[in-house]
């Protein structure tokens, strides 16, 4: 019986600061890649995230357009999650790997949204070609995506009006999973 509360409460820890740190991360991103701030997706995480991020701002401030505050936010989340499940399954976490767990899985976090972000985008660009900039979210995986597609668009033109831009950043944030993955072994 207390095996299901145990796993419920993983489970229910898991998503709410799963959902949370992705929303800290995205716009962390939109801000890096410089999205429209006023695209109402945008305008929605500034919203969920705010309180938490503007206590910080005051205290942290950033540094060469880098929003320090919100890795800070991104960290603190991360860790105070390992932390409460490493509490519910009965193990107590010690102070350094649970930092380095914290910054591994941010990473694989962020790679994980640029990837399916640019295999969104690619999808979306098969049924509106000329009107990704139009929608407001499809304007977010433009602005979001555009830093990794256009050094890659720069090595490899299209053929025949193909881009196969994509293919190589997707394999190229493949290859970091897997370096990240050999790294941590």
């Amino acid at each position: 019986m207390s095996s299901f509360f145990t796993e419920a409460s993983v489970l229910i820890v898991e998503v709410v600061f799963g959902l949370y740190i992705l929303a800290v991360l995205l716009r962390f991103l939109f801000q890096l890649s410089r999205a429209d701030f006023y695209n109402p997706i945008s305008q929605f995480l500034v919203a969920l995230t705010n309180p938490l991020l503007a206590p910080l701002r005051r205290v942290i401030p950033g540094s060469f357009g880098i929003d320090i505050s919100s890795l800070v936010l991104l960290l603190a989340l991360k860790c105070l999650e390992l932390f409460i499940l490493s509490w519910l399954i009965g193990r107590a976490p010690d102070l350094v790997p649970l930092l380095l767990a914290a910054v591994v899985s941010l990473v694989r976090l962020a790679i994980n949204v640029y990837f399916y972000a640019i295999l969104l985008r690619v999808i979306l660009s098969w049924f509106m070609p000329y009107g990704m900039r139009q929608n407001p979210a499809g304007d977010l995986l433009v602005s979001l995506t555009e830093p990794l597609m256009r050094p890659a668009r720069r090595l490899i033109p299209s053929v025949g009006g193909l881009d196969l831009s994509p293919i190589v950043v997707l394999v190229g944030l493949q290859l970091l999973q897997l370096a990240l993955a050999h790294l941590l072994r």
